[in-house]
């Protein structure tokens, strides 16, 4: 009975041993998750740094070299992580893609725009916003590329933690602004540039609002609110298809693709006109094959937008990877030119393996943390279906074209964040329109009052004054924090 007692008592002390066992694993399962994500980023900034003393060579300016690469490759996982949102977001939000679909999609679409089509030049102090003319030295120079690259990640990584989506080549310009002014004072910075992107930060996401929201309201009147849905589907989606086609065909010789081969804005738009032409001559029966068998209501109409809204995506992400990444690593590209010729007045090639560390970082980094701001983008902000995605996709690439044709400067992520505003905004008035209508007929007495008005409002308006702020302050807090690094830079150098 004795020995009964005595093993009893040790499968009690066995069962607490491993409880706590199992809640000391859980405990650290739970501390490590987080980490996990921040490791594997920080194994890959040591690997693109270690790539970087490799490429480069061992000179007196190596150890520069690879801390440069170091903060491209931390600028290009933040990149991933905030600006690839606005492009999959919508797709995401509509479900037409499920959140690791995007990612892949996104992955090998940004590598690809990057590697085959990205920027074989830049500009060494990006964009002209900076005289070269007025740094002193090459030294100074590399120091204020430095400080620019570090300032504009560490913003994007502030918006990406607050969720908010920012403009990344805003952030670059901001940095090498900051770093221009500190080195060399105000006289250095060319203002009629800053205003002209300044402009754009209205310009970009009213425009893509408007083309949203007008393209959302001829979805509705003549498919939506039209008694045969599906007949009305059959005579206008491939058209609209078409358009989105044309489009994207245009956008792309025209960004995508200028770094292969020289495009005008006539030529580019006449292969707009002929791509969009056969695509919607060619989606006329397939569209009819997908309505077969349709139900007339709202719901079936979403199967139709479906794949165009997945390849507009994956074109997207493309074009985005040719031009944006250069801009990210331009700095880390001008930096290396400096180090290894010691000229920072001219143009420079972008190295290809500094274009690899822009393309592995953004895929890293959409893996790791993209999905928190694609939900933001595709969900809440305002709720999303195939159509009003759709009418967000196209606006980014018509939005593009417009201002090429203007001559003004946009950013793809105010486009398409503004495109998302503009289709809920105009879905809000919309419900209200017709609920002005219906309470004409309304009995006395059952009007809706101002508590249930707003508990329909369409567009969140705490992520709505967020993200607007964040994108008023994206350059100036860019810049000030560039300005600080660089004067930290310059003590700590002597």
């Amino acid at each position: 009975m004795a020995d009964n007692d005595l093993e009893a008592r040790h499968l009690e002390t066995l069962d607490r041993d491993l409880g706590r066992l199992s809640n000391l694993e859980t405990a650290t399962a739970y501390i490590g998750r987080p980490l996990v994500g921040p490791g594997i980023a920080f194994v890959f900034i040591m690997l693109a740094a270690l790539a970087a003393a490799i490429f480069f060579g061992q000179t007196s300016n190596t150890l520069i070299v690879v801390i440069a690469a170091a903060f491209g490759a931390y600028m290009a996982l933040n990149i991933g992580a905030n600006d690839v949102a606005n492009n999959m977001g919508p797709a995401v939000g509509a479900n037409a893609l499920t959140m690791t679909g995007a990612i892949v999609i996104a992955a090998i679409f940004e590598s690809a725009g990057a590697l085959i089509a990205g920027g074989d030049v830049v500009s060494t102090i990006s964009k002209g916003i900076v005289a070269p003319e007025t740094m002193a030295d090459g030294s100074i120079f590399i120091w204020a590329m430095m400080a620019a690259l570090l300032s504009s990640a560490l913003w994007v990584n502030l918006a990406t933690w607050i969720g908010a989506p920012v403009s990344t080549t805003h952030s670059v310009v901001g940095g090498v602004m900051g770093a221009g002014i500190a080195a060399a004072g105000f006289g250095a910075v060319n203002w009629s540039t800053m205003t002209t992107i300044a402009a754009s930060w209205v310009i970009s996401p009213v425009l893509g609002g408007v083309i949203a929201a007008g393209f959302l309201w001829f979805i509705k009147a003549r498919i939506i609110y039209q008694d045969d849905k599906i007949a009305a589907a059959r005579r206008w989606v491939p058209m609209l298809v078409g358009i989105m086609a044309g489009a994207f065909a245009a956008y792309l010789s025209l960004k995508g693709l200028k770094h292969l081969v020289k495009i005008s804005l006539g030529s580019a738009l006449l292969i707009g006109l002929v791509a969009g032409g056969a695509v919607w001559v060619a989606m006329i029966p397939v569209i009819r094959k997908q309505s077969k068998g349709l139900e007339n209501r709202n719901k079936s109409l979403k199967v139709l937008f479906g794949i165009p809204l997945v390849v507009s995506a994956a074109l997207l992400s493309f074009a985005h990877g040719a031009n944006d990444v250069a801009n990210a690593v331009g700095p880390l590209a001008a930096i290396v030119s400096a180090s290894q010729t010691g000229d920072f007045s001219e143009s420079v090639s972008i190295p290809h393996w500094v274009m690899v560390i822009g393309a592995l970082g953004i895929s890293f980094g959409l893996f790791l943390f993209g999905p928190k701001l694609i939900r933001m983008v595709g969900s809440q902000i305002t709720k999303l279906n195939p159509m009003r995605a759709y009418c967000v996709a196209l606006s980014a690439a018509i939005t593009v074209i417009v201002a090429s044709w203007l001559g003004l400067p946009v950013s793809s992520t105010h486009i398409a964040v503004g495109a998302v505003f503009g289709v809920g905004f105009f879905r809000e008035w919309d419900t209200g329109r017709r609920m002005r209508k219906a309470r004409m007929d309304m009995p006395e007495g059952l009007e809706i009052g101002p508590d249930e008005r707003g508990r329909r409002k369409l567009v969140r308006r705490t992520h709505f004054t967020t993200i607007i702020a964040a994108w008023v302050i994206t350059v100036p807090a860019a810049a000030l924090m560039s300005a600080v690094i660089f004067l930290g830079i310059r003590a700590i150098a002597g």
